[in-house]
């Protein structure tokens, strides 16, 4: 059964950064889409970022350019989101999700069939 296991979510002011991991394990797929979500109280699920295992294409929402980076590690099966110049409304929980659907629209949530437990990620003002 695939298992993604999140970390690296916290605490921290307004302007500061946090590293978020993404930990996958039996996928029983080699090339898939590595997304980023977050939802918030009283908000709708969100995109934040994607990546494509194989050949690392990024996909960014638009709100978050320029502040979020994704990345890949290969080695450890994990996809890293670097979050800086964070600010209160990027208070959520942060949920990595993965999909074997290289065809599917990346901030779709519905694309993807697996889901990590999630991180809770707080931002002071």
């Amino acid at each position: 059964q695939v298992q993604l296991v999140e970390s690296g979510g916290g605490l921290v002011q307004a302007g500061g950064s946090l590293r978020l991991s993404c930990a996958a394990s039996r996928l029983p797929f080699s090339n898939y889409v590595m997304g980023w979500f977050r939802h918030a109280p009283g908000k709708e699920r969100e995109f934040v970022s994607a990546i494509t295992w194989s050949g690392g294409s990024t996909y960014y929402a638009d709100s978050m350019k320029g502040r979020f980076t994704i990345s890949r590690d290969i080695a450890k099966n994990t996809v890293l989101l670097q979050m800086d110049n964070l600010k209160p409304e990027d208070t959520a929980i942060y949920y990595c999700a993965t999909t074997r659907n290289l065809m599917a629209v990346p901030a779709n949530p519905a694309t993807y069939p697996y889901w990590g437990q999630g991180t809770q990620v707080t931002v002071s003002s």
